[in-house]
């Protein structure tokens, strides 16, 4: 179960990172480093309990206390991590929703002050991957690259659409987070008590 969900996890943020709507902002020399900070604790995490299973598969089948011993420590580290990492989402969500509309905002003025080139594709990257186009109204999607048949209101606001996607990812990293110190802490009371129950069939014997 937890290389399962360790590789789950895994799947989960490099999604998040490379194929999610956020992606295109990390392709740019700018990125919210906030936001992607997250996602790489969320994937370091994931790879760690890859190995923990693969640790707490080995301690039950040849029933050593030491294996179970290390099982339960690096669970302890994981629960730790998750913890921080969601309070450190908690905290810095702010922040790096101001860091992707600053870059956008950035894209943006350098478009209008020399527009077509690199800067047109990058900021119609943007309203491709946000669908939307512009920062405050609809007079502002007049000459810029925007995608076709995007829907209104949401087209004329890319500052909102970036404060709803970074919302709703954080949101799913703080379930996943979640769910992840759930399986912690089961998997930390199944350790201990397979550690008892070895050292008293010992005692026994």
């Amino acid at each position: 179960i937890f290389q399962l969900a360790g590789l789950a996890v895994i799947a989960f943020g490099l999604w998040l990172r490379f194929g999610g709507a956020m992606a295109d902002f990390a392709s740019d020399k700018k990125s919210p480093e906030y936001f992607f900070m997250g996602l790489y604790v969320l994937v370091g995490t994931g790879a760690v309990m890859t190995t923990v299973g693969f640790f707490g598969c080995c301690g039950a089948a040849r029933e050593s206390q030491c294996l179970l011993g290390a099982f339960f420590a690096c669970l302890l580290v994981i629960f730790a991590a998750e913890v921080t990492a969601g309070v450190f989402a908690f905290i810095g969500k702010k922040v790096a929703i101001q860091e992707a509309q600053k870059i956008y905002e950035d894209v943006y003025d350098d478009y209008m002050k020399n527009p077509g080139g690199k800067v047109n594709r990058t900021i119609y990257r943007y309203h491709l991957a946000l669908q939307c186009c512009g920062k405050d109204n609809v007079e502002q999607q007049m000459g810029l690259p925007c995608p076709e048949n995007i829907q209104m209101p949401k087209a004329s606001n890319c500052l909102a659409e970036i404060q709803n996607v970074i919302d709703a990812d954080l949101r799913l990293v703080g379930i996943v987070g979640i769910a992840i110190a759930g399986i912690a802490i089961f998997g930390m009371i199944f350790s201990m008590v397979l550690c008892c129950a070895i050292r008293n069939t010992r005692d026994m014997i």
